[in-house]
């Protein structure tokens, strides 16, 4: 760190990501310099922050990252021409990355005096640098047993997962089907559902990751490239009543065929009506794993909904009373029921070169990695 107390500036580096108008797609660690945080925020030392799929769409979306040019601290990639049209609005800009984060508050505004020296977990949207500001009504304080490495990844997941079951609630349902259910996010959702009694579908796309969630305790879990996929889906959701769905998948189907089988199920034994069953029926949408379009085959009546579903919004709408009971949770279930684990450390610079790329961004369960900007 060089700072100084009269000056309060700190200096580092800063991931950005710029897309330009004419495709180009560009990766960099450039010198930045911090001043000191504004009322109500805090600025830490970043020492840990995961490479999250929500940070992947930001940092990269659906560049050529194969056969891009690698040198030390820059990638320079092409941008297909659709996705470079779609994405407009951030021609030329160059973009901070990196959603959440843990690190030692060095420096605090008013009103956030409290945690100077203190390791917080937050969610600054810059935390791939070597420091980063957040707001303190997105950050905590750890305990003084928790590492880095734990802190890194306690709020988006964790908070993510326990958001889905409080929407569950609000919304009047009570059960759950969750898309790529293998993920460090599904597992977490996994242990919240046992522990809360609440009936959950785990959907996932090979034999591994039902081993994976079998061994976890998951009692319905379904691999959607069976044969029998559609049968099985409907069958679990008409045991469990599980009338909502999160899918991160986002692209083709799979949200349409989880309110198709929502659908059949709500229907057995019912009268036929040509306008479907009057049994309320969601997805919500929280990622873009598959970049296509979603496609939604009519087969479900017309008592349904679609949606997206973001963390931010989600807190503001719950209100603090949820939300701090949220926190709570993950705070005392930190190293077991919202553990992450990762395949690799990396550096700032680390991150960008072609074999980290290659790994982090082909987005397949148990391969997360976790950047240590201070190494």
């Amino acid at each position: 760190m060089d700072s100084g107390e009269t000056t309060m500036t700190f200096t580092g580096k800063q991931l950005t990501t710029q897309l330009d108008a004419d495709g180009t797609l560009t990766l960099q660690l450039n010198d930045k310099t911090w001043d000191a945080p504004k009322a109500g925020q805090v600025l830490i030392k970043v020492e840990a922050t995961p490479i999250n799929p929500s940070d992947l769409g930001l940092l990269f979306a659906s560049a050529d990252t194969d056969n891009a040019e690698y040198t030390p601290g820059k990638i320079v990639a092409k941008m297909p021409d659709n996705a470079t049209r779609a994405m407009k609005a951030r021609h030329g800009l160059a973009m901070p990355a990196g959603n959440e984060a843990a690190g030692i508050v060095v420096a605090a505004g008013e009103g956030a005096e409290h945690l100077l020296g203190k390791r917080i977990a937050c969610v600054p949207g810059t935390a791939y640098a070597t420091y980063a500001v957040a707001d303190t009504q997105m950050a905590f304080a750890v305990d003084d047993s928790v590492t880095a490495e734990q802190a890194a990844s306690s709020f988006v997941n964790p908070m993510t997962a326990l958001g889905f079951v409080e929407t569950m609630k609000m919304e009047g349902f009570t059960g759950i089907v969750h898309a790529a259910a293998a993920s460090n996010l599904g597992q977490m959702l996994v242990k919240i559902c046992q522990e809360d009694g609440i009936p959950l579908v785990n959907v996932v796309r090979s034999d591994a990751q039902v081993k994976l969630l079998k061994d976890l305790g998951a009692t319905h879990v379904l691999n959607m490239t069976d044969a029998d996929y559609m049968p099985k889906l409907i069958d679990a959701i008409a045991e469990t009543k599980a009338m909502i769905g999160f899918d991160p998948i986002g692209g083709g189907t799979v949200a349409s065929q989880f309110l198709t089988a929502m659908e059949a199920a709500a229907s057995r034994g019912a009268a036929f009506s040509r306008y479907g069953s009057s049994e309320a029926k969601k997805v919500y949408i929280y990622g873009a794993l598959d970049l296509g379009p979603t496609i939604l085959n009519r087969a479900f009546g017309l008592t349904w909904d679609l949606g997206g579903w973001l963390l931010t919004p989600f807190m503001m709408k719950a209100g603090p009373e949820v939300v701090g009971r949220m926190r709570a949770r993950v705070m005392k279930d930190l190293t077991t029921t919202f553990a992450s684990h990762y395949k690799a450390h990396v550096t700032l610079e680390g991150m960008l070169t072609k074999e980290a790329v290659s790994e982090y961004n082909a987005r397949r369960t148990g391969e997360k990695y976790l950047v240590t900007p201070q190494a």
